[in-house]
Protein backbone atom coordinates (compact mmCIF):
# COMPACT_ATOMS: atom_id res chain seq x y z
CA UNK A 1 0.00 0.00 0.00
CA UNK A 2 1.56 3.65 -0.76
CA UNK A 3 1.50 6.39 1.21
CA UNK A 4 -1.29 7.96 -0.74
CA UNK A 5 -3.40 5.19 -0.38
CA UNK A 6 -3.21 4.42 3.29
CA UNK A 7 -4.13 8.38 3.81
CA UNK A 8 -6.92 7.50 1.44
CA UNK A 9 -7.98 5.03 3.75
CA UNK A 10 -8.00 6.84 6.55
CA UNK A 11 -10.00 9.70 4.96
CA UNK A 12 -12.80 6.95 4.09
CA UNK A 13 -12.48 5.54 7.63
CA UNK A 14 -13.00 9.01 9.35
CA UNK A 15 -15.88 9.84 7.44
CA UNK A 16 -17.57 6.70 7.86
CA UNK A 17 -16.79 6.90 11.71
CA UNK A 18 -18.18 10.29 11.75
CA UNK A 19 -21.09 9.90 9.93
CA UNK A 20 -21.88 6.31 12.17
CA UNK A 21 -21.35 8.27 15.19
CA UNK A 22 -23.26 11.32 14.71
CA UNK A 23 -26.29 9.06 13.36
CA UNK A 24 -25.89 7.58 16.38
CA UNK A 25 -25.66 10.20 18.93
CA UNK A 26 -28.73 11.88 17.31
CA UNK A 27 -31.24 8.94 17.54
CA UNK A 28 -29.65 7.63 21.14
CA UNK A 29 -27.35 9.92 23.23
CA UNK A 30 -26.67 7.92 26.05
CA UNK A 31 -26.24 5.17 24.06
CA UNK A 32 -23.82 6.52 21.92
CA UNK A 33 -21.59 7.64 24.63
CA UNK A 34 -21.52 4.17 26.09
CA UNK A 35 -20.66 2.74 22.59
CA UNK A 36 -18.41 5.49 21.29
CA UNK A 37 -16.61 5.91 24.59
CA UNK A 38 -16.95 9.49 24.15
CA UNK A 39 -17.82 12.12 26.65
CA UNK A 40 -21.05 14.29 26.91
CA UNK A 41 -19.75 17.35 25.35
CA UNK A 42 -17.78 15.71 22.71
CA UNK A 43 -21.76 13.64 21.55
CA UNK A 44 -23.21 17.41 21.77
CA UNK A 45 -20.11 18.91 19.63
CA UNK A 46 -20.01 16.08 17.58
CA UNK A 47 -24.48 16.48 16.92
CA UNK A 48 -24.28 19.55 16.08
CA UNK A 49 -21.72 18.95 13.21
CA UNK A 50 -23.03 20.28 9.11
CA UNK A 51 -21.96 17.97 6.66
CA UNK A 52 -19.67 20.64 5.40
CA UNK A 53 -17.67 19.93 8.92
CA UNK A 54 -17.89 16.17 8.63
CA UNK A 55 -16.39 16.20 5.69
CA UNK A 56 -13.75 19.23 6.36
CA UNK A 57 -12.99 16.55 9.83
CA UNK A 58 -12.88 13.94 7.48
CA UNK A 59 -10.38 14.64 5.47
CA UNK A 60 -7.36 15.19 7.77
CA UNK A 61 -4.53 12.34 7.39
CA UNK A 62 -4.74 11.56 11.32
CA UNK A 63 -7.02 8.78 12.29
CA UNK A 64 -10.14 10.18 14.43
CA UNK A 65 -11.36 6.84 15.91
CA UNK A 66 -8.98 4.72 18.20
CA UNK A 67 -8.82 1.16 20.01
CA UNK A 68 -10.65 1.32 23.05
CA UNK A 69 -9.04 -1.77 24.29
CA UNK A 70 -6.06 0.14 25.44
CA UNK A 71 -4.45 -3.20 27.41
CA UNK A 72 -3.73 -6.96 27.48
CA UNK A 73 -6.45 -7.82 29.69
CA UNK A 74 -9.17 -6.27 27.43
CA UNK A 75 -7.27 -7.70 24.30
CA UNK A 76 -6.87 -11.91 25.62
CA UNK A 77 -10.83 -11.08 26.31
CA UNK A 78 -11.86 -10.32 23.46
CA UNK A 79 -9.46 -11.90 21.09
CA UNK A 80 -9.64 -15.18 23.77
CA UNK A 81 -6.06 -15.19 23.33
CA UNK A 82 -4.37 -16.18 27.25
CA UNK A 83 -2.26 -18.32 27.88
CA UNK A 84 -4.39 -18.50 30.75
CA UNK A 85 -7.48 -19.39 29.20
CA UNK A 86 -10.99 -19.02 31.96
CA UNK A 87 -14.31 -19.03 31.07
CA UNK A 88 -15.65 -19.20 27.67
CA UNK A 89 -15.94 -16.85 24.79
CA UNK A 90 -19.45 -15.25 26.04
CA UNK A 91 -17.97 -15.17 29.73
CA UNK A 92 -14.62 -13.39 28.22
CA UNK A 93 -16.86 -10.99 25.73
CA UNK A 94 -18.76 -9.55 28.65
CA UNK A 95 -16.23 -9.27 31.40
CA UNK A 96 -14.45 -7.26 28.29
CA UNK A 97 -17.25 -4.84 28.01
CA UNK A 98 -17.63 -4.62 31.83
CA UNK A 99 -14.14 -3.58 31.72
CA UNK A 100 -14.44 -0.64 28.87
CA UNK A 101 -17.99 0.46 29.94
CA UNK A 102 -16.34 1.14 33.46
CA UNK A 103 -13.38 3.27 31.51
CA UNK A 104 -16.41 5.35 29.96
CA UNK A 105 -17.96 6.30 33.20
CA UNK A 106 -14.37 7.42 34.20
CA UNK A 107 -14.32 10.31 31.54
CA UNK A 108 -17.89 11.08 31.95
Amino acid sequence: MTREQMLAEIREANLTYLMLAQGLVRQDKAEAVFRLGLNEESADLLASLSSAQILKLASGNTLLCRFRMDDEMVWSLLTNHSPKKVGNEATNRLHANILMAGRVSEVL
